[in-house]
C-alpha cells in the first residue's frame, strides 16, 4: 500500500509493450463497485476470495504487468502461485514514506479508515514487511523518480523472466 504499484506497474507496461492492470481496479470493475463498498457490504474474506479468483482467472497470461494489491501477496498460497505465473517483483517504501503517500486517502483504503490509520498502517506493515521481502526481488521506491525505479524493475524482469522460462520449458516438452 503506497508503494507506488500501479504508478510503476502501468510505466513498465508501457515502455515494454505490455498491458498494464491494477487487481484492484478490476475487482471493482467487475464487482460493480469499489473496494472500500466490498469490504464494508461484504467483508474482508470476500475481498480476498476475488483477488484469489482474479490471480488464478481473471487476467491474460501473457504479455501483462499486474500491480497486486497489497494484501494479496500475504495470504496463504497466494506467493507460490504468483510466482508460478511470472516474475513477481516486490515494491517496497519505509512506513514514513507509505503514511505520507496513503494519509490522504483513507476513505479509499479501507484498512486505513479506522480511528488511528498511522497505527493500522504500522501493524499492516509490521505484519506483511517479511512476507513481502521473500515475495521476490524488493526495489525500494523511497526518494527515487519513477523513471529510476521502472528502469530498475524492467531490468530485474528482464533477468528473471529468462530464469522463468527455463523452469517453465520442462513442462510445455
Amino acid at each position: 500500500m503506497g508503494t507506488g504499484k500501479t504508478t510503476v506497474g502501468r510505466t513498465v507496461a508501457h515502455r515494454i509493450g505490455f498491458k498494464c492492470v491494477d487487481s484492484d481496479h478490476e475487482i471493482e470493475r467487475a464487482a460493480g463497485k469499489p473496494v472500500s463498498r466490498i469490504f464494508a457490504e461484504e467483508g474482508e474474506p470476500h475481498f480476498r476470495t476475488l483477488e484469489r479468483a482474479f490471480i488464478m482467472e481473471g487476467h491474460a497470461s501473457e504479455k501483462l504487468v499486474v500491480a497486486c494489491g497489497g494484501g494479496l501477496v500475504v495470504q496463504p498460497g497466494m506467493l507460490g502461485l504468483l510466482q508460478a505465473r511470472g516474475v513477481v517483483v516486490c515494491l517496497h517504501a519505509s512506513i514514513e514514506t507509505i503514511l505520507s503517500r496513503t494519509g490522504r486517502h483513507g476513505a479509499t483504503r479501507p484498512l486505513l479508515d479506522v480511528e488511528d490509520p498511522d497505527a493500522s498502517a504500522r501493524a499492516l506493515y509490521a505484519e506483511r514487511e517479511p512476507v513481502y521481502r521473500s515475495a521476490g526481488t524488493v526495489i525500494l521506491t523511497d526518494s527515487r523518480p519513477l523513471s529510476e525505479i521502472a528502469a530498475h524493475v524492467i531490468r530485474v524482469w528482464k533477468r528473471e523472466a529468462r530464469d522463468f522460462a527455463r523452469r517453465r520449458a520442462p513442462e510445455a516438452g
